[in-house]
């Protein structure tokens, strides 16, 4: 599933990257709506590593535990 070229330039390369590796969450984060993305790509900002992001990430996958990313 591609990403929408008009965040690939804005997504941070970590968010990207953490994306590809968890296809439940790149289906999730694709179908959202954009101002949802944003929120998402906004909240990464403030993650410290690698491991935090795809903790994050992991976290937007469909029945992961703890889920509650903005949407």
């Amino acid at each position: 599933m591609e990403l929408k070229s008009a965040y690939q330039t804005d997504m941070p390369m970590g968010l990207g990257m953490a994306l590809m590796q968890n296809k439940p969450a790149m289906e999730y984060f694709s179908s959202l709506p954009d101002q949802a993305k944003q929120r998402i790509i906004d909240h990464t900002h403030s993650i410290q590593s690698k491991e935090e992001m795809q903790a994050y990430v992991d976290s937007l996958a469909p029945g992961e535990a703890g889920r509650a990313p903005a949407r």
